[in-house]
């Protein structure tokens, strides 16, 4: 007689507990396996290879709640991770801590904000090609906090320097690479900020030199900054 799939669920002190129970009409027998499912897992979030790094990271970096660093999911370690993961458009936003927001949560608590040298008197786009993220710097002070950024890959590498904005645009259209690139924003030759046409997170992409950003950095950067900005590059973007 096969077992069908019906569960009976009993939440205890630890956390949920599933065991197998048999379908309409079959006879009764003892569960085969009993499966025991933490708090967390019953709150959707499973915990990722890299779950003790993110949360470090996280602590460091501020802003996403309480976080215990102790590499076990909890349901505070699971809000936290969400809510990074949603703001640096990590999809999906399921609180798994997985190689994409361990990486991203590396580079961003990795970024040394006084490594850009910016004058204390402009505002200073900064843009670390090492840490592959942006930052804006105003009267010597962090006036918009690390981001992710995605610049040139290799053969077209982001020129490092420091430039100024010349033109803004939204959009402007691109006639070599066919594209419009929205919150447009250019400082040398061809090479800008844009917001990004692609998924940011494909770590084998790379831009044609441009500094792609998420859409919700490129509309902040846009409505904040004008012409004439200065932009720093400096570092440079590893593989290329």
């Amino acid at each position: 007689m096969r077992i069908g799939a019906i569960a009976t669920a009993m939440v205890t002190g630890a956390g949920l507990l599933v065991a197998g129970s048999p379908a309409a009409g079959a006879a009764a027998r003892t569960p085969s396996a009993v499966v025991v499912v933490t708090r967390a897992a019953a709150a959707s979030c499973s915990t990722g290879k890299y779950q003790k790094q993110v949360e470090g990271y996280l602590k460091k970096l501020g802003g996403y709640g309480t976080l215990s660093v102790d590499g076990k999911q909890s349901a505070g370690d699971c809000k936290a991770i969400k809510k990074f993961q949603s703001r640096f458009g990590i999809k999906p936003a399921s609180g798994l801590a997985g190689p994409t927001t361990f990486g991203v949560a590396k580079r961003l608590a990795g970024t040394n904000t006084s490594t850009c040298k910016a004058s204390k008197s402009k505002t200073t786009v900064c843009v670390d090609l090492t840490h592959q993220t942006v930052f804006v710097m105003k009267g010597g002070k962090v006036y918009f906090k690390p981001t992710v950024t995605r610049t040139g890959m290799k053969g077209y590498r982001t020129p490092t320097g420091t430039y100024k904005t010349w033109q803004r645009a939204n959009p402007e259209y691109s006639e070599k690479y066919k594209v419009n690139m929205y919150n447009w924003q250019r400082f040398v030759g061809g090479v800008g900020l844009h917001r990004t046409t692609t998924y940011l997170h494909d770590a084998w992409r790379g831009s044609h030199g441009c500094v792609n950003l998420l859409k919700s950095d490129a509309v902040y950067l846009y409505g904040k900054l004008k012409k004439g900005t200065t932009v720093k590059v400096y570092g440079r973007r590893p593989g290329t």
